[in-house]
Formats: C-alpha cells, sequence, structure tokens
C-alpha cells in the first residue's frame, strides 16, 4: 500500500464521505445547551462500520466525548492526534434560514446547516482520515488517536481540556480540521482576556450634577483610555518576527480573515462588548458595567496588559475590574516550521496547486490546550466563510480536499510509503 493507491480509495469513497456529513450535519449540536449525543451517536455508528469500537468519555452525561486510539504495525515510532468538536454554535428558530438549519442538503455544490463550517466537515475529514489510518495501520509506525470533543464552544472544561488531564490522549502533534482556509495552515492563535469593569458613584437627581460623578460618563472615559493597550508590543523570537513580516505570509492572513487582518495579528485588541448603566434619562447613574474583550498575540502575557490597566485605574478611583477567569487564555503558539507544516502543505497542494501559508489565527481554538502542553497543534480546514451566519454552508469540495490532505499526511508522518 503506498500513498497514491489510499488516494484512489479515498477518492472512490466519496459518496460515502458526503453521506457522512450530511448525517452529522443533520443531527443538531448547538452549544449552548451543549447536548452532543445525537451527534456523538452519528460519529460511533460510523466508526463501527468499520470495525472501530471508540471509547466514550463522559464527565457531563450530554456532552460526551467520542475517542478512539490506534497503535501502527510497528509501535516504534511517533504519536499523532486528529482532533476534532462536534458542538456548534445555536442557530435559534431557523425562521430566517432558507432551509432548516440542520438539512445537511446539498444545493450547488454546498452543503447546508449549521455548524458545517465550524466545524462538523473538519471533524468529520478528521473522523474519515483516521478511519483509513485505523484500517491500514500495518503500513505505518507509532500511533494514532482519534478526540472528536464537546464543549469547545463554550470553553473546553469538558472536552479537550479535560482529555488531556490523562496523558494517554496527548501525543507528538494535533491535526486538527478548524475552518481556516485551504490557503493557510494555522500555527498560532491569540489569547484572551476578558474583563468586567464595575463603576460605582452616588448617583442622584439629573438636574443635581454638582451631587454625584455619572458612572456612566467615567465609564465613557476610561473605554477611552484602555485605547492604550493597543499600543502594547509583544516580545517575539527574532526569527518569527522576520517571518512574520514576509509579503507572502501579510497577504495570506488578509486573504484567509479580510483585509487589515495582516495589521492586528501582532497586536492586542480592545473591543467594549456590552454596557450596562442608568436607571432613567433624568437620573445620574450610580452604576456602570462593562465588559471588554481583549486579544492578546504571541509575545504578549496578561499580567503585562493589567499592569497598564491598573495603572490607568489609579486616575479612576471609582472603578474595579476583575477578570474573567473561565474565558481568559494566553495566547497559543508552535513552530511555523514543524515537519508536519511540510508535510500538510506539500500534500495540500496536490489538490489545490498552491502549498497553503502558515499563519496564526485571530480567533481561538482547542489546539490551545496542546500547545501549552508543548504539543505542536496545526490547523487545516475549510474556508470560513458564512461561519456563524444564517444559511451556513460548505463547499462539497473543499471538504473532499480536507478529507484527502487529512489522511495523506497522516498517512506520511507515520512512515507510510
Amino acid at each position: 500500500m503506498d500513498a497514491q493507491a489510499l488516494l484512489k480509495i479515498i477518492e472512490a469513497d466519496e459518496a460515502s464521505h458526503i453521506s457522512f456529513l450530511q448525517s452529522f450535519t443533520q443531527a443538531p449540536s448547538p452549544n449552548p445547551p451543549g447536548d452532543t449525543r445525537e451527534a456523538a451517536d452519528v460519529i460511533i455508528n460510523y466508526l463501527k462500520s468499520r470495525a472501530i469500537s471508540p471509547e466514550i468519555i463522559a464527565p457531563q452525561e450530554s456532552m460526551p466525548n467520542v475517542c478512539s486510539d490506534t497503535p501502527c504495525g510497528s509501535t516504534e515510532g511517533p504519536r499523532l492526534i486528529m482532533n476534532g468538536h462536534i458542538d456548534v454554535f445555536p442557530a435559534g428558530d431557523g425562521a430566517d434560514w432558507d432551509r432548516s438549519p440542520w438539512s445537511g442538503e446539498v444545493v450547488d455544490g454546498r452543503l447546508h446547516g449549521r455548524g458545517t463550517v465550524d466545524m462538523k466537515a473538519g471533524t468529520a475529514a478528521s473522523v474519515i482520515a483516521y478511519s483509513y489510518i485505523h484500517k491500514y495501520r500495518e503500513h505505518l509506525k507509532g500511533s494514532v488517536a482519534l478526540c472528536a470533543v464537546s464543549d469547545e464552544e463554550t470553553g473546553g472544561k469538558w472536552g479537550t481540556k479535560y482529555l488531556l488531564e490523562d496523558p494517554r490522549w496527548r501525543g507528538d502533534c494535533v491535526i486538527d480540521g478548524e475552518p481556516g482556509g485551504l490557503g493557510t495552515i494555522r500555527f498560532a492563535e491569540k489569547g484572551t482576556l476578558r474583563l468586567t469593569f464595575t463603576v460605582k458613584t452616588e448617583g442622584a437627581h439629573g438636574a443635581h450634577t454638582h451631587r454625584s460623578k455619572s458612572a456612566t460618563r467615567i465609564a465613557a472615559a476610561l473605554i477611552n483610555e484602555l485605547a492604550i493597550i493597543e499600543q502594547i508590543v509583544p516580545d517575539l523570537e527574532p526569527t518569527l518576527k522576520e517571518y512574520m513580516k514576509r509579503k507572502d505570509v501579510r497577504d495570506a492572513i488578509d486573504a484567509s480573515m479580510g483585509a487589515g487582518a495582516a495589521d492586528i495579528t501582532l497586536v492586542p485588541t480592545l473591543n467594549i462588548g456590552t454596557i450596562h448603566g442608568g436607571l432613567k434619562v433624568n437620573v445620574i447613574p450610580g452604576d456602570c458595567i462593562f465588559e471588554a474583550d481583549i486579544r492578546m498575540p504571541m509575545g504578549l502575557k496578561a499580567d503585562q496588559v493589567m499592569e497598564v490597566i491598573d495603572g490607568l485605574l489609579e486616575r479612576f478611583p471609582e472603578t474595579t475590574v476583575e477578570i474573567q477567569k473561565a474565558a481568559s487564555n494566553p495566547a497559543a503558539f508552535c513552530a511555523h516550521d514543524h515537519p508536519m507544516v511540510d508535510i500538510l502543505a506539500r500534500n495540500a497542494a496536490k489538490f489545490t496547486g498552491k502549498k497553503p501559508v502558515t499563519i496564526p489565527s485571530l480567533g481561538a481554538t482547542d489546539c490551545k490546550f496542546y500547545r501549552y502542553k508543548d504539543i505542536p497543534a496545526y490547523v487545516y480546514g475549510l474556508s470560513p466563510e458564512t461561519m456563524a451566519a444564517r444559511n451556513e454552508s460548505v463547499s462539497v469540495d473543499e471538504f473532499l480536499t480536507v478529507v484527502k490532505t487529512h489522511t495523506l499526511a497522516a498517512w506520511e508522518y507515520l512512515g507510510g510509503s
């Protein structure tokens, strides 16, 4: 068995791959509430039909993680992890969709449904790739594990983060199918620092501004001052800094995430997501609470940001700040020139005609949990177009490209000829 023979088998099974993704899409798994049992059953049944008996790990009954471990013909070799999540964004009642959010219909070469982009197509690709590696494991070296997890959309506490407490589900490298676009491989992602600011004053009648400061005006002034955060310069290793200056890297970032994305990849950004204050138009607010979402690039840590904020608050004594610890995570990155990067790029180029470029991501994925444990983790997935949008859908051709790329990359990494 060689890679070319394997590719022919994969291509002959295309109808099966599409059918699996349709069934997976048709099993709702919105998070919240996060109940993924129906969708997990689709994966379980698929694996069982291919003589694989998965292990179900469910610290929360409604949020199962579907896992499997395959030693190869020779156990002397690397360990590969294939990770993807089962839960998806909510879709509401679907009244504003052109078809059911859970239809799985294929129309004009696109498969429709909530979560097809983020990330049922990517997870399905990894499941399919894993099934091929399992079937032809005698030709390979090392081992491969599948972790199809729940709870990614709400932090991963009961999914990948939970699994990694057990060394069985760690490895030497990770492939993940999160949406990133066929032109990129993601090696890093920004960290998050979520903060709640509370402003308190006495408050008073709206005509008596001499009696009390306004909590909302203080909040507004502080929000303007917080923009200084975006001027903090991260500390990057010189070779990585030079890599990130390359025109092809910057162009790939803008192409995959929108014009201007390259300009904010290596700087912190500030978003004020919510503001709540005041009781009535003619009452001076005594309370105002607002939440800030700060995205931290590689080379910047939360304590550096908080040092700046604490300095600002010396001029705003009416204000306190609290870190939302459950929603705050450091930036996560691994080597941009790891052997897996070249393996993924060469195999992807067979189907796209061009090697993808390795770039950081602005958003967060479960790959961060592996990187925190010094396990290199790389994202190669479909276009993020329509992600979380009304009428979300994926290109069937792109999905099949990711299936083939994941399978052949795993095959090569594990020593396949």
